[in-house]
């Protein structure tokens, strides 16, 4: 009898299925724990939920829901425009900005082509090169840190883009701009550079890469309202890059890719200064909190940029299910290569000090 995967494209058998952060309803359940007592520090997301702001906006779009969306998010892709300098045909929105991530795979990638990337990227990079058959070239990373020479060492004539994620997850590891200057300075126009700034508002001197779009330089710019601006579950983020390289990843795009209810709530959300120095400051302080109790804990770290830290305690696995077993959620990175390692997501402050009591316990089992 025939197999399925007979038919199937042959590369699908080497992709390994995302594994997010473990939801909160699936550890009630497995546990039988009250979803209310859990805590959830595993995929980044923002501890004080959406903006207000973007609440009050998505509940009087949601009186429009039988209509649908406006196909190019006119309102939005000029609102992004404006806030970054730039013009509207700069810009592409995405379901999630995961799904420019397969606008570029559809764009410009064939069987065969390479992709570079660090080692300790985000895996989604090497899973969208694999689904449409290429070939991802992960560089070294010292000291957990991005090597931008040896990217450009490891192009081959095949290569067709560079994914470069700043600051990286699961690391945390923040690219200077001198080494970003000094990277562009070298790199070929052959060559697309996608600069992944999934965490780029929590940053308190962010590089600027936008210019090196003016430029019209074949970059693309990653950008998400998943983090700070906290609607991870409403899947909506966006590029920024060359007009002429924004028309080629428009082709690609499905038809309404975004809904109504993102676009409104990502429009009001952008305006919404305040909660973005909320948010900001509750990071900054809970991040600061956890530095300085897994130093006196004398649990390795890598000193994290953003909303999440990366720590080394032996066993990865082990110690993700005997927090689990507490009612705290992190994640385990074994799917990075990285099994001793969990990455902690910054929580409010009375979130951080659970998992702080909690990882004291499990640590001393």
């Amino acid at each position: 009898m025939i197999s399925i995967w007979d038919l199937a494209n042959p590369q699908l058998r080497e992709i390994t299925v995302y594994q997010p952060g473990k939801p909160i309803e699936e550890t009630a359940r497995e546990l039988g724990l009250d979803p209310g007592a859990i805590n959830k520090l595993a995929s980044n997301e923002n501890p004080l939920g959406p903006s207000p702001k973007a609440l009050e906006a998505m509940r009087e779009a949601l009186e429009k829901g039988h209509l649908y969306p406006d196909g190019g998010g006119f309102c939005l892709c000029n609102a992004v425009a404006a806030k970054l300098g730039l013009g509207a045909e700069n810009v592409i929105l995405g379901n999630g900005s995961n799904e420019v991530l397969e606008f570029l795979g559809h764009a410009f990638l064939n069987p065969g082509d390479d992709v570079v990337t660090s080692q300790y990227a985000f895996v989604v990079y090497k899973l969208i090169a694999t689904s449409f058959g290429a070939h991802t070239i992960e560089v070294p990373s010292p000291d957990y840190q991005q090597d931008l020479d040896r990217m450009l060492a490891a192009i081959t004539p095949k290569t067709r883009l560079i994914f470069v994620p700043n600051p990286n997850n699961p690391t945390g590891t923040l690219l200077s701009q001198r080494e970003i200057d000094h990277f562009m300075s070298r790199i070929s126009e052959n060559v697309i550079v996608v600069f992944d700034e999934a965490y780029f508002e929590f940053l308190d001197h962010p590089p600027d890469t936008l210019r090196f779009v003016r430029e019209g330089r074949n970059i693309v710019v990653l950008r998400t309202f998943s983090k700070i601006h906290g609607l991870a579950g409403l899947r909506i983020g966006y590029a920024v890059g060359p007009t002429d390289l924004v028309q080629v990843l428009h082709k690609t795009r499905q038809p309404f890719n975004v809904n109504s209810i993102a676009q409104v709530g990502a429009l009001a959300a952008l305006e919404d200064d305040e909660h973005l120095r909320d948010t900001k400051r509750v990071v900054d302080e809970g991040r600061a909190y956890l530095h300085e109790q897994l130093a006196k804990m004398k649990i390795p770290f890598v000193p994290g940029t953003v909303n999440f830290v990366m720590i080394n305690v032996g066993d990865g696995h082990a110690i993700f299910e005997k927090l689990l077993r507490r009612g705290i959620i992190v994640r385990p990175l074994k799917g990075y290569n990285l099994p001793e390692w969990i990455r902690i997501s910054v929580g409010t402050m009375e979130e951080n000090k659970k998992c702080v009591a909690a990882l004291k316990k499990v640590m001393g089992d």
